[in-house]
């Protein structure tokens, strides 16, 4: 007796606390590059993590990385400090989900507290089958959540020419093996 679920109709909007996603961490040796701060990628990896679970959270469905924005770093995270990520959807397309990601250090001896880095990131909802699938709309609520909401459409404009360039762009690129194309040199 399997039937198939019936899923609930989406609701029409959303507020961005209910996609908030906090995620607190240490920086161990091995995290660290030869400055004795946190790897990039390392950084990256957790940014990507919260932002997708922030996506799902507001659309209940399947989605897809199609940008990272922007990872801007602006303050080097020490093995003394814990990294803190937190995230929710800041604003949304007809099938996309901008997320913004705030990532805060916190000295543990001193308690400072700073923020180290942001990022935007864009996902698409998608069905099962990967058909981009319709997601609610958003409510911001604090100062916060409205500054990231009213700057969303210019960013989204300019994730669309962004992309077009580097559509044209990649249609100019080569991917032959480099080893087979230069082997005369």
């Amino acid at each position: 007796m399997n039937e198939e679920k019936e899923l609930p109709e989406a609701p029409a909007f959303k507020y961005c606390r209910e996609s908030r996603v906090f995620k607190t961490g240490r920086v161990f040796p091995n995290d660290v590059n030869n400055h004795k701060t946190l790897f990039g990628g390392k950084l990256m990896s957790g940014i990507d993590e919260v932002a997708s679970i922030s996506a799902m959270r507001h659309c209940r469905a399947n989605v897809v990385t199609a940008s990272a924005d922007s990872v801007d770093f602006l303050l080097p995270i020490r093995p003394t400090d814990s990294v803190c990520f937190e995230s929710f959807v800041s604003w949304t397309g007809r099938t996309s989900i901008e997320v913004f990601v705030k990532i805060i250090s916190e000295h543990l001896y001193t308690g400072e507290r700073a923020v180290a880095a942001t990022s935007f990131l864009t996902f698409v909802a998608v069905s099962e089958d990967g058909v981009p699938v319709p997601v609610p709309k958003i409510i911001p609520e604090t100062d916060e959540e409205k500054l990231m909401n009213e700057s969303a459409e210019e960013r989204a404009d300019l994730r669309k020419v962004r992309r077009a360039k580097s559509k044209q762009l990649a249609s100019q690129l080569n991917t032959s093996k480099y080893w087979e194309e230069n082997s005369h040199l």
